[in-house]
């Protein structure tokens, strides 16, 4: 009975919607823990919290800082209050935002609540700074926290402990916890705390603020602190335990008293800054504790169905929160050990064919469990609980077992095993098995419901992720395929320079033959060859183009035609005509990707005039586009033009009428170099022939409209 109220008086703080700390108050910490919490610091992180701005603007506009007429800024404001002020109000305020977001917190008067949290606050971190505790904001947090475990059972359990939230705060209220709900405040206030994950002993010195001293001696310095803060504020009278943890702070009586002596009034400033009504606190007399009769057995149980289907929703939410599979199998087996009080989790889920159960190994210690398998087909609880889609339950004493079961037993380290089925949309992705003691079975029986409705969101999360990952394979085959057509293009454009070289290589050949000199030919060569490596070596980017350094266009023409006409690739049949310019032709862009994209044209252009014909290579000098500056190259043919469907799909990678697997596609990659060198490319073709227009960035046109945009300003 013991153990089926401790667990319920947890998941009953589990569903409570007990507040987060604020993220201000988390980043304040790690200053404080850093030890670096300075002005800039400081004012950077109240700058991105409006109320926490606004309330330290208004306590710096009050009387007690302001002293002319002209209302202050936020940096004036924290310049005035200084560093000591603002750490205290920015955890102050922070604490008692989040108290405010308990539930049931505004339907009670909690003005002794706040009072007795303020006091041992301000006492706290004077003790810090008498004993030299190098974090004393720490201690001051401590002390405002050290009881919000009994704001966290009035959230959990409000008809149970309204009546003990204002009894007085003592051991004897702890015994009435301890038995009426299996949990103290200071282990509730503990176990919230560690939930907000902060990485500090605030959690351990708000569970032992009610332990007996003599058990401190070696506890941490903000433990003993804090236990001392604890007696000074509520047990004045218990002198002997005042001096024993005194003794363990190294603080005599006379220090002691004028710390207490000097805290209310730090107190009541502290309330007035933060708004705080405290008017009649002292009037509240705090009752002994109350335990009350036991509830109704049927309402009971009619509560605990309502805390177990709110209890599923908080689980699908978290389920689904997880990120990726992984994670997900995790958060499963945690969130089964901590709401069924098991003692160790595993995940067996069926095979791709349905036809065996595989281990998954989830933690530490658990990857024998990857090599674990179960065929269906043998019969056993497992297997019976995947097919049957029902619950399982499995004790180790005086029965004989399988193989398999005695393994999971060992693994598990339980006497008694509870075999979980995941079911979604009808069919069983695996089964939970649940390691227990073999006295909580008929515990677990009795919440069948329940841990089916689990199995049911486990399974839904669950087959979610699978989804998804078949979506990443999905989208990993896509990148594949792109790396593919990758490929094609590079080897597309690979074929270009390798076509020159064959024909250099003839060439070379035959002046060899002829003893004439052939160090033209081997500078082209060697050229073409290094263009064949970037090519290449771009494929897996390992060479990224630099696109801003400027090309002078009609050397880049000069080469490629020099390429063209030593060789036999342009017949005789076919003009080669170039029309330049003679102001300069520069650009901002790299050359080799120009001499791609001019080999391209060029070798469309020729293969279009198998009947012979002419091709042009004309600078039309500088256009200004959209308050930019291009140079406009043009190569144009006299061939038969393109089909309309050709034309209406110019730049798209197509399948055309020549030979080999890579044609089609030179366009398209003309049409991504030139994106590259961000410049612009159209085409006009007609029964007169093919012209593609090109525009490319003019030398230092980036530049020029900046410039022009600047002088507008200016002039504006």
């Amino acid at each position: 009975m013991h153990q089926q109220s401790d667990h319920d008086i947890r998941n009953r703080l589990l569903i409570a919607r007990l507040p987060a700390m604020p993220q201000i108050l988390i980043k304040l910490i790690e200053h404080l823990q850093a030890d670096d919490a300075g002005m800039p610091e400081l004012a950077a992180l109240i700058a991105k919290d409006a109320a926490m701005t606004s309330k330290i603007l208004t306590v710096a506009n009050s009387s007690a800082y302001h002293r002319n007429q002209r209302a202050v800024g936020l940096e004036q404001s924290l310049v005035s209050l200084g560093t000591d002020m603002i750490k205290t109000l920015v955890i102050s305020e922070s604490v008692f935002q989040t108290f405010n977001s308990f539930p049931h917190s505004a339907s009670t008067d909690l003005r002794g609540f706040w009072k007795s949290s303020l006091t041992t606050a301000v006492i706290a971190r004077d003790l810090a700074r008498q004993t030299d505790y190098p974090h004393a904001e720490e201690a001051y947090l401590a002390g405002l926290l050290h009881n919000v475990g009994r704001l966290a059972l009035l959230a959990a359990a409000p008809k149970e402990y309204a009546f003990n939230f204002t009894a007085r705060d003592d051991e004897a209220l702890c015994a009435v916890e301890q038995r009426t709900l299996q949990i103290t405040h200071a282990e509730a206030g503990a176990w919230l705390i560690e939930r907000w994950s902060l990485d500090s002993f605030l959690a351990d010195s708000v569970l032992y603020h009610h332990e007996p001293v003599t058990r401190l001696e070696a506890a941490h310095p903000l433990i003993r602190i804090v236990r001392l803060a604890h007696l000074l504020c509520c047990h004045t009278g218990q002198q002997q335990a005042i001096d024993e943890a005194a003794r363990l702070c190294n603080l005599d009586g006379d220090k002691l008293e004028l710390i207490v002596n000097s805290a209310a009034r730090q107190v009541e400033q502290s309330a007035d800054y933060l708004s705080i009504d405290l008017a009649g606190a002292d009037d509240i007399v705090a009752p002994a504790a109350y335990a009350p009769p036991l509830v109704d057995p049927v309402q009971q149980r009619l509560s605990e169905e309502v805390r177990n289907i709110m209890l599923v929703s908080e689980m699908g939410q978290t389920f689904a929160r997880q990120n990726g599979e992984a994670s997900l199998l995790e958060a499963i087996t945690r969130s089964a050990r901590i709401l069924f009080d098991l003692e160790n989790a595993v995940l067996l889920l069926e095979n791709p064919t349905g036809h065996a159960l595989h281990g998954v190994a989830t933690g530490e210690g658990q990857q024998r469990l990857a090599e674990f398998v179960i065929p269906l087909n043998q019969g056993g609880p497992m297997a019976r609980a995947a097919l049957e889609r029902t619950l399982a339950y499995v004790n180790r004493d005086g029965q004989t077992h399988s193989v398999p079961e005695e393994q999971l037993f060992r693994i598990l380290g339980s006497d008694s095993m509870v075999c979980l089925p995941l079911v979604a949309n009808q069919r069983c992705l695996g089964v939970l098995i649940g390691g227990a003691p073999a006295w909580q079975l008929q515990l677990l029986q009795k919440r069948e419901r329940f841990l089916l409705s689990f199995g049911t969101q486990a399974a839904a999360a669950l087959e979610t992720a699978m989804s998804e990952r078949g979506h990443a394979k999905r989208q990993l085959a896509h990148v594949a395929e792109e790396y593919r057509e990758a490929s094609r293009r590079v080897v597309h454009e690979v074929n270009n320079p390798l076509s020159i070289i064959k024909n250099y290589l003839s060439v070379l050949d035959s002046k060899l033959a002829r003893r004439e000199p052939v160090v033209g030919e081997m500078s082209i060569l060697n050229e073409e060859i290094d263009r064949v490596g970037q090519l290449i070596n771009g494929l897996a980017d390992l060479q990224p183009t630099e696109t801003s350094r400027v090309t002078d266009v009609t050397k880049v023409v000069d080469d490629v035609l020099r390429l063209f006409r030593a060789t036999d690739f342009v017949p005789a049949s076919v003009q080669m005509v170039v029309r330049m310019q003679e102001e300069p032709a520069e650009i901002d862009g790299d050359a080799d990707l120009l001499k791609q994209i001019l080999v391209n044209l060029i070798k469309n252009a020729v293969e279009a005039l198998a009947a012979g014909g002419r091709i042009e290579i004309a600078n039309r000098g500088h256009v200004n586009r959209e308050r930019k500056l291009y140079l406009e190259l043009v190569v144009s043919d006299t061939g038969p033009g393109l089909p309309a469907d050709v034309l209406a799909n110019l730049f798209s990678p197509v399948r055309s009428g020549k030979e080999g697997a890579h044609h089609g596609i030179g366009l398209s990659i003309v049409h991504s170099l030139v994106k590259k060198m961000q410049g612009l490319i159209t085409c006009r073709s007609g029964k007169t022939g093919t012209t593609f227009e090109i525009l490319l960035p003019a030398k230092g046109s980036n530049s020029q409209v900046a410039g022009v945009q600047t002088r507008a300003m200016d002039s504006a």
